[in-house]
């Protein structure tokens, strides 16, 4: 137990101004733009681009602080969507192309999530990517 330390805090103080709260409309603006959504056993991601494929915003379930087993739930990617159309939303965007890769359990909900902030869906592609040469055998067996 030291000495006790007066402080003075120069915001209450005559002439300070208050700091600036971050602006609620976005700078650039899209009415267009492309919706990747990538959804494994473990993570979602999402990820919002123009038409020309340049990224302009994302978001996952991880980023989000969910951990674990959670992050490849329907529920966090849900979220996930939610935030990133509550953005695009300031942002302006009307319509949106979808197009999904993997084989989670968030593909739907992750889409769901975004478009309950009224952006239109032109068009969804599944751009899933499948194998199609099968596993490689097994080797023979030494004895």
């Amino acid at each position: 137990m030291g000495k006790k330390r007066i402080t003075t805090n120069e915001s209450t103080e005559k002439g300070a101004a208050a700091p600036k709260a971050p602006a609620v409309s976005s700078k650039k603006k899209l009415d267009r733009g492309i919706l990747h959504v990538q959804s494994t056993y473990n993570n979602t991601k999402v990820i919002l681009t123009d038409t020309k494929g340049g990224a302009v915003m994302w978001s996952s379930a991880g980023s989000l602080g969910f951990k674990g087993a959670k992050k490849g739930t329907p529920f966090a990617a849900a979220k996930v969507g939610e935030i990133l159309g509550e953005k695009a939303k300031n942002m302006g965007l009307k319509e949106i192309e979808v197009v999904v890769k993997g084989v989670g359990s968030g593909r739907e909900s992750a889409i769901r999530g975004f478009i309950t902030h009224g952006a239109a869906i032109v068009s969804i592609k599944d751009m899933t990517p499948v194998a199609f040469n099968g596993p490689q055998p097994k080797k023979p067996r030494r004895v």
